[in-house]
């Protein structure tokens, strides 16, 4: 069982050489950053043992400038002790590699939200639902499937701001992808499970940007979101993920990494997100699903152009319309219209199972409409009109 210790112990008790060597020159230089508020930082250097000095090292030689200079030495060391406490005690994050646990676990902060010192409430919260899990994915099964029940926050656009962090997001009873993706982040990171924000600034064809929830699993990461699809690695958005431009900044897919990364995340504070391109791992898996959707006898293609009236049917009166499908109440997909600048043969695709019905959403002239069209055997070529 996990005891917190404290020791009687202040400031001036800590010695850099006290720390893993790795990290003795980027302390020292984050001690010195901070300013006014060395002391703080050496506060947690110094009160926390020797198993857990790793992990606090980690953090203050990587931390974002904006925290070294406002950060308090007690909500570090509650964040820190509570991350440990997790590893411990849940068997999948006893496995864990230490730099995995260091990046993906014992992190404050998922992205740019503000600080909250949401890790104690949220391991009293969600430990009940992992109880019984055996393995790490059950344990993601298990706070994907309860979460929102939990917090009790919905999707809304209405919300005060895109990166909310836990206590504002169930404040308002609404959050942001953002939101709800730092909500789900934390809530798995609370029983000592690796997670991470991922998303883009921008879908390759400009219809905004979108985040979701990345999970590591014995050496792998997989992806889902708050309200999570049938599977790991499944999503409406995966279609949209597939066409990413790695080469391209505000096209790319991010995984957002707390130690320095090979770039970093646009975001829409000052506060800097390293991050990983991953991009191709989203193309690659969409190709993978697809050519296996196709290989399946039970689905078939669903193709949308939109012309801007009806006696405007030829390519150059082709028109941009984001457009979503949903199957009932679930959204399966979504993406833009070709434009007269695109080739004839361009069409939003979506790959839908045979003899279903669906819904198309989009706007026209007129406002929101949407479209119910059924699929049988054969591909299905659906016409909008704009005008």
């Amino acid at each position: 069982m996990f005891t917190a210790i404290f020791f009687n112990v202040s400031a001036q008790d800590f010695k850099l050489s006290s720390l893993p060597s790795q990290y003795q020159k980027a302390v020292k230089n984050a001690l010195k950053a901070a300013g006014m508020n060395r002391t703080e930082l050496e506060k947690v250097l110094a009160k926390l043992p020797k198993e857990m000095r790793e992990g606090a090292a980690f953090l203050i030689a990587y931390m974002p400038k904006n925290d070294l200079t406002t950060i308090k030495s007690d909500h570090l060391i509650h964040n820190i002790e509570k991350a440990y406490q997790a590893r411990s005690t849940f068997s999948w994050a006893k496995e864990i590699p230490d730099s995995i646990f260091l990046n993906e676990v014992l992190p404050y902060r998922v992205f740019s939200e503000d600080l909250d010192d949401w890790r104690g409430d949220f391991y009293d919260r969600f430990s009940k639902y992992v109880t019984n899990s055996k393995t790490i994915k059950d344990a993601i099964v298990a706070i994907n499937k309860n979460i929102r029940d939990e917090v009790k926050v919905d999707y809304n656009t209405q919300r005060k701001k895109a990166d909310q962090n836990p206590s504002e997001s169930i404040s308002q009873g609404m959050a942001s992808c953002t939101g709800l993706s730092i909500l789900l982040i934390d809530a798995l990171r609370s029983v000592g499970i690796p997670a991470r924000i991922a998303g883009t600034p921008n879908w390759h064809d400009n219809r905004g940007n979108h985040s979701w929830v990345e999970v590591w699993i014995n050496g792998k990461w997989y992806f889902t979101e708050y309200y999570p699809d049938k599977d790991l690695n499944y999503s409406w958005f995966l279609a949209d993920a597939g066409k990413a431009d790695p080469n391209s900044k505000e096209h790319s897919i991010y995984a957002a990494s707390y130690k320095p990364a090979a770039t970093s995340f646009p975001a829409w504070s000052e506060t800097e997100v390293y991050a990983d391109n991953v991009s191709q791992r989203y193309i690659d898996l969409f190709n993978q699903q697809y050519s296996q959707q196709l290989k399946d006898k039970s689905y078939t293609r669903l193709n949308v152009t939109m012309y801007l009236s009806k006696d405007q049917c030829q390519p150059e009166g082709r028109t941009k319309c984001n457009v979503d499908i949903f199957q009932g109440n679930d959204q399966i997909g979504g993406g833009s219209t070709a434009t007269k600048l695109q080739d004839a043969n361009d069409h939003l695709t979506f790959i839908v199972k045979k003899n279903q019905s669906y819904t198309l959403r989009y706007s026209n002239k007129n406002g929101p409409t949407e479209k119910k069209v059924t699929v049988n055997d054969e591909p299905l070529n659906v016409i909008l009109y704009f005008n």
